[in-house]
């Protein structure tokens, strides 16, 4: 679950890393209101989507009146930004951040994120602030650097400070950055983050070291741990079929093909689409109705497919294991004829009472196609859409 800038900035401050005063609004009333609480002559407004590269999009603007305010941001509020990371749609701007102007002397670059590889929470810095982290790596990969942490000891501020040298920071900004990454460790660890991102991490004119940009990324699989954030959830910046599937229990992902996969188990899920490119077809989405393929889930699945129009076949996969064909065969009948379902429907089913399954489907009367296996499924589902 992605936060908002000043949801990020929020948690970083309650973690002890220093921030630009800001006050986020939905209104020009409340924007310029706000400019007068942070006091002038300079203020930054910034639209709070979640998506990168803002600034380049014009979703970051200087104000340096009130008036400047109260122009940008009845430009911004209500438009559609359209950045590098939300394809061609782009997204509703519904609020902004307005944050004090303050004056940068040098720009850094600093994350959080898990190392699979080590299974570590590793520390990325970097002297290249505000760029594409990407591009740096690119072209001046020496310029990443990087500080695995031991869970048992957690960041230590020896590393903090090795760190800060290597970045080329002053003593001052060194000692201010062994608080700065215990922060964003302890963010990191404490909320269940998937990612924590300050880009940039400045310096000011007069030595401070605050976090000028920010973004959280938190691991869905713990919100029920954490109430207070994943209250900070906003589904206006969410696909709306996501946003129902999270919603109803199901994992589900908008693509961008015709054929509609109906899957139990991720790693299942992503053998079909798969498979179905190498058919020659696209699938629409990925759709995990999870071990417990009830009637009920399997018919709410079935409405949330058809909610896009892109969709001209469905393709059901599933594995009987915890649940037996038998049951998930009644499943689909039962939700085809609940939803009055005319398009094509393919249907490979595996595992327990298999051959039960089958039969009840092949005597339903309806539009479905039973498959002996994953490539004849696929096969079946792309010469029905084509």
């Amino acid at each position: 679950m992605n936060l908002h800038e000043y949801q990020a900035k929020e948690l970083l401050q309650q973690f002890g890393v220093a921030i630009p005063r800001g006050i986020k609004v939905t209104s020009q009333q409340e924007a310029v209101e706000a400019a007068k609480q942070i006091g002038g002559p300079l203020w930054v407004v910034k639209a709070q989507v979640h998506a990168g590269g803002r600034g380049k999009a014009g979703g970051v603007k200087l104000a340096r009146s009130l008036q400047d305010v109260e122009d940008i941001s009845g430009k911004l509020l209500g438009s559609t930004l359209v950045t590098k990371q939300t394809g061609a749609d782009g997204v509703k701007v519904h609020a902004l951040l307005i944050q004090d102007g303050v004056d940068i002397t040098k720009e850094y670059y600093l994350s959080a994120l898990v190392d699979r590889s080590k299974k570590r929470v590793i520390l990325i810095g970097s002297s290249e602030g505000g760029m594409d982290i990407e591009e740096v790596a690119a072209k001046t990969p020496e310029k990443i650097l990087t500080i695995t942490v031991d869970p048992v000891a957690g960041i230590q501020p020896y590393q903090a400070r090795d760190l800060g040298f290597r970045m080329g920071m002053e003593k001052k900004q060194v000692d201010q950055l062994v608080k700065v990454l215990s922060g964003v460790y302890n963010l990191f660890t404490q909320k269940d983050c998937s990612m924590v991102e300050i880009n940039p991490l400045i310096v000011t004119t007069d030595g401070q070291v605050m976090a000028l940009d920010a973004k959280v990324s938190l691991d869905d699989n713990a919100l029920y741990r954490h109430k207070d954030t994943a209250e900070m959830r906003d589904p206006t910046q969410e696909d709306e079929r996501e946003h129902i599937a999270h919603e109803i229990g199901l994992n589900y992902v908008a693509l961008d093909g015709s054929i509609g996969c109906m899957v139990n188990g991720a790693g299942l899920a992503m053998a079909t689409m798969d498979v179905i490119k190498l058919q020659g077809g696209e699938p629409a989405n990925f759709l995990d109705v999870g071990g417990g393929a009830t009637a009920e889930r399997v018919a709410r699945a079935f409405k949330l497919i058809l909610s896009s129009s892109k969709v001209k076949a469905i393709l059901v996969n599933i594995f009987g294991g915890i649940v037996r064909c038998d049951t998930i065969a009644e499943g689909i009948i039962a939700a085809v004829k609940e939803v009055g379902l005319t398009l094509p429907v393919v249907v490979r089913l595996q595992g327990t009472n298999v051959e039960a399954g089958r039969e009840m489907l092949a005597k339903s009367g309806m539009n479905i196609m039973a498959a002996d296996d994953l490539t004849d499924a696929a096969k079946k589902a792309v010469a029905a859409v084509k």
